[in-house]
């Protein structure tokens, strides 16, 4: 995540200080993460919350603040967790083909892991937020257009390498490969198999214009 943006989620999601440190944090915020992945935001009652979380209200309020920065924190902690080193190995595999490849096939993996919510928090969980959670909304906003960013910069870096042709529209192209990674969420969750989902994301590599 650039620095830019942390900073922008981070000013979203600041925590108060006097948090108590009588949970695991981690631990909290994957119990969140699972409710809000079942229930998808707004659904998601604080009495709920509470009580997957195994703290009491006050408690959820001193340590994240409230409800909007709870979300926003344990989405967060949910891409950094899952996301960040498939990202990673994105921009360090020098061949295009083989990078967004190895990316999608590691998608189809998290998307469907045991460990994390099926299918990507960022695309389900905020679906159908209204007007008044406007920092939800932005935040989420935030990380959908983060996704695209990174696909378009590996994908300016190969037409400069000249792995792709010179006249690759990268914006729309990054957009594309993003549509389908959150399509491929979706199908997760809709109750996809491992080998169904990987062959989806075979198609990815498809995209590229030879």
């Amino acid at each position: 995540m650039s620095d830019m943006k942390s900073h922008e989620l981070n000013a979203v999601a600041e925590k108060p200080k006097g948090r108590p440190r009588s949970f695991d944090r981690d631990q909290a915020l994957l119990r969140a993460l699972d409710l809000f992945w079942r229930k998808g935001y707004e659904p998601s009652s604080v009495a709920e919350l509470c009580a997957a979380m195994g703290i009491n209200p006050p408690s959820l309020y001193a340590a994240f603040g409230n409800k909007s920065k709870l979300f926003i924190e344990a989405v967060t902690y949910y891409e950094r967790t899952y996301w960040k080193a498939t990202w990673e190995r994105l921009e360090e595999e020098q061949d295009i083909a083989k990078a967004i490849d190895a990316f999608f096939r590691e998608a189809a993996d998290i998307l469907l892991s045991p460990s994390a919510p099926c299918g990507c928090m960022v695309v389900l969980a905020a679906i159908n937020v209204s007007a008044e959670s406007a920092d939800v909304v932005r935040a989420v906003s935030i990380l959908r257009q983060e996704g695209k960013d990174l696909f378009e910069k590996r994908l300016a870096r190969a037409v400069t390498e000249n792995q792709l042709p010179e006249d690759t529209n990268t914006v729309i192209l990054a957009t594309v490969l993003n549509t389908l990674l959150e399509g491929m969420s979706i199908e997760a969750k809709d109750g996809a198999v491992p080998g169904s989902l990987h062959m989806i994301g075979q198609h990815a590599v498809r995209l590229l214009p030879r």
